[in-house]
Order: structure tokens, then C-alpha cells, then sequence
């Protein structure tokens, strides 16, 4: 007679330190709405609705028909495709890489940071992060046992001497500061002075550091984004993470890469030998065609965002609801007016999604830094960024009287 009774099923102990995934919850919103039949603006999700650039569509589909690419690919990268991201290192910030020893491949930028924290990263580490962040910042080093303090994003200096002031006195002292700039969400950028003072401080207190450099290629105004490993000595303490993602339009084909210090990048390439076999090779070989030809293409794209950038802002800027307009990145970090801005910003976008079906991703879900703002992706075209405002302005007028009443 079998059993009746059901095995206690139990979570390992660091799934209870993983919050509920807010964009998630927005994501489930939005799919049964258009379930329904309604058409969902998606302003939600860094989720490019362009097409990558023709030449690197034309090289995947003329290498998938070939048999060999379908082998198990090598785990850290092509040696041709890590030669390529070497030579752009070398063309776009004049920074040298062993393209052997300091670069390796990964499957975008998400995954390589989660696996790095696993191979530096243990119980009792502490982590930096700045906050508000993008989830993986903080998670990553916490389902590797690690614990996070984070730091107020405020101006550079004040970051600066918060940032030294931690590694000052913090028991144990800090092993990994996370950077992420162009900042997602905020859209804060990131100077050489500010990378030349986290190279001295990770010397002089021995901490590593990870920068995720996702939207090195997204810039406006003429603004160029530097890289960390353009700083002398970064190479000594750190990495950069980088993505074909968003400049590429590659969101979908997970395509990223790590390069810096020699050492970190083994670790990363030793615990990725037990947890993956790496991207398929018709996707790294179309990655060398998007290096080698598609410049043009980056900076046309670029431009397409600055120009929905310009839309939406003046669109807010109209219902006099003020915004910093972003010089990089693909999103605006917007803080929520009065009187909408008691509800909080998960309420106010599941109304937005109720009333104007317009996905929104609440501040909040890049921790509580983030409360009272809204990140609003450049991904749709401007008629539809236009048509969201519309749809927003006519469901905030529904809501401001149920929030004016009695106060």
C-alpha cells in the first residue's frame, strides 16, 4: 500500500531572503490582460521590441543550417568572438585585453554577474551595492551567502565618502563593490574620477570590483560612456560585465561577456565549466558580425531612443510632472507627483495597468531607495509612448478625486 502522507517539500534557507519579484507580479498583470484582448503598452520591461541588425540575423540563420554549430559549444567563448570584444576594448576605450586570459563569454550580462557572486562570494562576505539597484545587484550576492549593505546613490562625492566610510569600519571589511553605470534604474553616470577614487579605495581596503557596464553603447547629447578598466590599475581589482542586449537589440539571444582581472575571470570560467555549456555558437559567430560591421547600426538605435527620450519627457513635462531627462540607458527614472504619490508605487502602476493599460515598473522593486518612482522603458515607438500618456492622463483624472477627497 502506497504512502499517504506527502513529502515535506523545503526551500533551501536563502529562498526565504528572496523577496516577491514585483515585475513579476506587473508581468503576470499584463499577460492576462492581453489574455483578455487588451492592448498592453509595455513600458515596463528594458525589453528591446526592435529587430537586431540584418547582417547578424543573416549570419545566425546561415550558421544554424550548419550541423557542426550544433555541438556543445565551448563554455567560455569562442576564441574568434573573445578576440573581437578584445579589439573593440582596444578601438573604443584604448584599453588592452588578453583575449585568452581576460575575456569570457557569457550567456548576457544577468547570468555572468549571478555566477561570478557564486565563485567570490560565501557566507559571512559582505557586498556593496548602490541603491536604488537592479535586483540581480543585490540577490546575486545573497543566494551566494553573502550579505549586502547598500549605499545611497546621492551625488558622486557624497557616494564617495560613504563608500570609504564603510570600508573604514564595516566588520568584515567589504570584498566586492557591485557598480552599474550608466546606472539601471536612475540613469546616473559614472566618471573617470569616480572610477579613479574606487580603484584606489579597493587597493588600499582590498575589496574586488564587478561593474555591469550593460549600457555602455546607449548614450545621448553626445555624452560617451568610459569604462571602468579604462582607469590604471582597475585591471588589478576588477571586471566588466557587458551585453549585446541593448546596443545590438540582441535581448532575446542571450549574448554578454566578462573582461578584466585575470584571476576573477578563471573563477568565473572555472564555476561556469559545472553549470553550463555556454551560448550556442551561431549566436557567438553572428556576435562577431554585430562587433566587426554594426557600428552604424548601435548608433542609429541610439538615436531612436534619444528620440522617444524626447517624447516622453516633453509628454510628462506637460502633465506637469517633472522628469530628469536621462543622457544614457533606456529607461527614465521618474518620481511620482502629488497627490499620486501616497499610493505608493506598486498601487499606483497595477492602477495604471488597471485603468490605462500601461505597464510601469514600480521604484520599489529596485528596493526601498526606490520608493516614490516609476522606471519607464524607451522601448515602444512614439506613437505609443504617446498613446500611454494619453491612456495615463485620463486614468490619473479618474484617480485624483478618490485621493483629494478629505485631505
Amino acid at each position: 500500500m502506497e504512502p499517504q502522507d506527502k513529502p515535506s517539500i523545503q526551500f533551501a534557507r536563502r529562498m526565504s531572503q528572496l523577496p516577491p519579484y514585483l515585475f513579476g507580479m506587473i508581468n503576470q498583470m499584463k499577460m492576462e490582460k492581453r489574455w483578455q484582448g487588451d492592448d498592453v503598452i509595455d513600458l515596463g520591461m528594458g525589453n528591446p521590441v526592435d529587430p537586431a541588425p540584418e547582417p547578424v540575423i543573416s549570419k545566425l540563420v546561415e550558421v544554424a543550417n550548419d550541423p557542426k554549430t550544433h555541438r556543445y559549444p565551448v563554455a567560455y567563448g569562442m576564441r574568434n568572438l573573445r578576440l573581437e570584444i578584445a579589439k573593440t576594448y582596444q578601438k573604443d576605450y584604448n584599453v588592452t585585453l588578453d583575449a585568452d586570459n581576460e575575456v569570457l563569454c557569457t550567456i548576457g550580462s544577468k547570468e555572468g554577474i549571478s555566477h561570478l557572486c557564486l565563485a567570490i562570494i560565501g557566507p559571512g562576505d559582505t557586498v556593496l551595492v548602490p541603491a536604488p539597484a537592479f535586483p540581480v545587484h543585490i540577490y546575486a550576492a545573497i543566494i551566494a551567502g553573502g550579505s549586502v549593505l547598500r549605499i545611497p546613490l546621492e551625488q558622486e562625492d557624497i557616494f564617495l565618502t560613504q563608500l570609504e566610510t564603510m570600508c573604514a569600519n564595516v566588520y568584515p571589511r567589504p570584498k566586492v563593490l557591485i557598480l552599474n553605470y550608466p546606472h539601471n534604474p536612475t540613469g546616473v553616470l559614472g566618471s573617470m574620477a569616480l572610477y579613479e577614487r574606487v580603484v584606489y579605495l579597493a587597493k588600499k581596503y582590498h575589496f574586488m570590483v564587478i561593474h555591469d557596464f550593460a549600457y555602455n553603447k546607449i548614450t545621448f547629447d553626445g555624452y560617451t560612456a568610459p569604462s571602468f578598466l579604462q582607469v590604471p590599475g582597475a585591471m588589478d581589482v576588477g571586471v566588466e560585465f557587458g551585453s549585446f542586449s541593448k546596443s545590438y537589440n540582441m535581448a532575446g539571444w542571450r549574448l554578454g561577456y566578462c573582461v578584466g582581472n585575470q584571476e576573477i575571470i578563471n573563477g568565473l570560467r572555472k564555476i561556469k565549466g559545472y553549470y553550463d555549456y555556454g551560448i550556442f555558437s551561431a549566436i557567438q559567430i553572428a556576435g562577431i558580425v554585430a562587433l566587426r560591421h554594426c557600428d552604424a547600426d548601435v548608433t542609429r538605435q541610439a538615436h531612436i531612443y534619444q528620440n522617444r527620450r524626447d517624447v516622453l519627457c516633453e509628454g510628462l513635462e506637460r502633465i506637469d510632472w517633472p522628469v530628469d531627462r536621462p543622457k544614457a540607458g533606456m529607461f527614465a527614472w521618474v518620481k511620482i507627483p502629488p497627490p499620486f504619490d501616497r499610493m505608493g508605487s506598486m498601487d499606483f502602476s497595477i492602477e495604471m495597468m488597471k485603468r490605462a493599460n500601461v505597464a510601469l515598473a514600480p521604484g520599489i522593486g529596485f528596493g526601498e531607495e526606490g520608493e516614490g518612482y516609476l522606471r519607464i522603458a524607451l522601448v515602444e515607438n512614439e506613437h505609443r509612448i504617446r498613446q500611454a500618456l494619453r491612456q495615463m492622463k485620463r486614468a490619473m483624472k479618474e484617480l485624483e478625486p478618490t485621493l483629494t477627497q478629505g485631505s
